[in-house]
């Protein structure tokens, strides 16, 4: 039996049958609800052994008792059927990068007693991103790239933002990113020292995908480092950095060679680097269909760790960043500021985590 959590408020809600919003205004100004409702609320938390954080004692500053995150809907229905047909038990295995920072988030959100609010959502663009969440939080926490820098301006005139990812963009503000250029540049010096390869292929995403734009330079650092060509641009560019966009990379990079139908003009890379794992994975079905044996033919790597990478086959070698550690740092960066009893006065923090790299089957390790 593992240890019982903490209890929080919305158990004492539940349990008492009131709104968070109930309990909170009995711990905040007792006097403004009923003698009864209160008793109730005072005796569900007695019975739970509740006992209000020193951030649920601020509640008298809190506008909502709710954070916010923000972050473009990239989904990809194609890992999930993929998942799915490696593991249908396993309802973790179809979790993609922005679920995992989501679990962290709430995570640690419920842990001080606050609600999430997300919204992820291209339709209407990132305007509609900002009307959904912004007024009805006490703190944002934004993708990188997501929310355009002037509507970020305003925002953080009225409350905390922090930044996921990327490069911090507003100086002002705090950041949580991974080290992703690292993490890139020790797995293509792994495919280059300790495998030999010489001839490679860098896959990224749009220029505006921060994350990506960083993980090809460590690309070039690694390339730049081993005397080999340095290149100015990625060999491929997606726009959504999906299963089926990976598939079409891989696709355009063999036709390049005559592989597949086509005239061929370059030689077969010995290693496709993906600057996700989602499109490496579409790339593993394309070079199966074709015949391309991995990583015998060609070794394939990609970015993220997500749970699916260990369950293709072969299993795909990447660099595993700390997802829901990103989501709980920005949490815990935005209690900070909604606490602090000098607003606006903390110099902003900048966390950069580190990443560990999975060496497996798609590159001839495992």
């Amino acid at each position: 039996m593992g240890t019982p959590s903490t209890p929080t408020v919305y158990d004492v809600a539940e349990r008492a049958g009131v709104s968070i919003a109930t309990v909170s205004r009995v711990y905040r100004n007792p006097d403004s609800v009923r003698a009864t409702t209160r008793d109730k609320v005072l005796e569900a938390a007695r019975a739970l052994g509740y006992v209000p954080s020193g951030s649920a004692r601020g509640l008298a500053s809190r506008a909502t008792g709710v954070l916010g995150l923000c972050f473009p809907d990239y989904s990809d229905p194609d890992a999930e059927t993929e998942a799915l047909a490696a593991d249908a038990d396993d309802d973790h295995a179809f979790m993609l990068y922005s679920d995992q920072i989501i679990r962290g988030m709430e995570r640690a959100s419920r842990r001080h007693g606050y609600a999430l609010l997300i919204a992820a959502s291209l339709k209407g663009g990132p305007e509609s991103l900002v009307a959904k969440v912004a007024g009805r939080v006490d703190g944002f926490a934004v993708m990188a790239g997501t929310v355009p820098t002037d509507d970020l301006e305003v925002i953080s005139r009225r409350l905390p933002v922090v930044m996921l990812a990327g490069p911090r963009g507003i100086d002002h503000l705090d950041h949580v990113e991974v080290a992703n250029a690292d993490g890139q540049r020790e797995l293509t010096r792994h495919l280059i020292e300790d495998h030999g390869l010489r001839r490679l292929a860098f896959v990224s995403g749009p220029p505006n995908s921060p994350d990506a734009e960083a993980r090809f330079h460590g690309y070039a650092e690694a390339c730049r480092a081993a005397g080999l060509p340095v290149p100015a641009e990625p060999d491929v560019r997606t726009v959504m950095m999906t299963q089926a966009e990976g598939a079409q990379a891989a696709e355009e990079l063999l036709a390049r060679t005559g592989t597949v139908a086509g005239a061929g003009t370059h030689e077969r890379p010995e290693a496709m680097v993906f600057a996700n794992d989602q499109m490496a994975v579409g790339a593993l079905h394309t070079l199966e269909r074709s015949g391309v044996r991995v990583p015998q033919d060609v070794a394939v790597t990609g970015f993220d760790g997500i749970p699916l990478s260990r369950l293709v086959r072969p299993t795909l070698t990447t660099v595993r960043q700390p997802m829901r550690d990103m989501g709980e740092r920005a949490v815990e960066l935005l209690l900070r500021r909604i606490d602090a009893t000098e607003p606006g006065h903390e110099e902003p923090q900048s966390v950069v985590l580190p990443v560990t790299l999975a060496y497996r089957q798609s590159c001839g390790c495992g």
